[in-house]
């Protein structure tokens, strides 16, 4: 189970003092767990690479930015999560999503997709912050809620509270129409 733990703080903080060796484990160490919440987030799986690529760099230029070694995980998921919504925003109007031998079905059926993704995604984006971090690491990222729990600094009993919150807020905003989402306009 070595690839479901994120560097340990020791490489983290020679990390942070600018060693060079401990910079490249780091993202080394840390590429399989962005990689992984990036394809659970972004639309699809080009920008799921693309938004990991950009959290890796970020890393690489900006670790000795970090200022708790603790919070890689959350500083980094923030990073993956922004980019994926940013990708999802901008839509990439030149870039072609589907190849001309693709029915139109399909095309239909990856819209549906990319407008679903970026609906889960604003959910979770909208959430508090504190929300955010736990079902993030226990829900996109599977780790165990003594890990969670842990890693945040929270009681077991706290994590649990912040979880069933999270999961609930974004429940609720996804059962919403897209017109109960926007504010309601029903004027026609």
């Amino acid at each position: 189970m070595g690839e479901s733990r994120w560097p340990d703080e020791r490489l983290i903080v020679a990390a942070q003092g600018g060693d060079v060796d401990s910079i490249a484990a780091l993202v080394a160490g840390s590429h399989p767990h962005i990689q992984r919440f990036a394809h659970s987030l972004c639309a699809t799986p080009e920008d799921a690479e693309d938004a990991a690529q950009e959290a890796l760099i970020i890393l690489y230029r900006k670790i000795g930015m970090l200022r708790a070694s603790g919070a890689l995980a959350s500083w980094m998921f923030r990073i993956v999560r922004n980019e994926c919504l940013r990708r999802a925003r901008a839509g990439l109007p030149g870039r072609v999503l589907v190849q001309d031998t693709i029915a139109a079905a399909s095309a239909e059926d990856e819209v549906l997709r990319r407008l679903e993704a970026g609906r889960v995604a604003a959910a979770v984006a909208d959430l508090p912050a504190d929300q955010r971090s736990v079902l993030i690491m226990r829900d996109i990222q599977g780790y165990s809620g003594r890990m969670v729990a842990d890693a945040l600094g929270l009681s077991t009993a706290a994590m649990k509270s912040r979880l069933h919150r999270a999961r609930a807020t974004v429940q609720h905003a996804l059962q919403a129409t897209p017109d109960e989402a926007a504010g309601g306009n029903d004027e026609r």
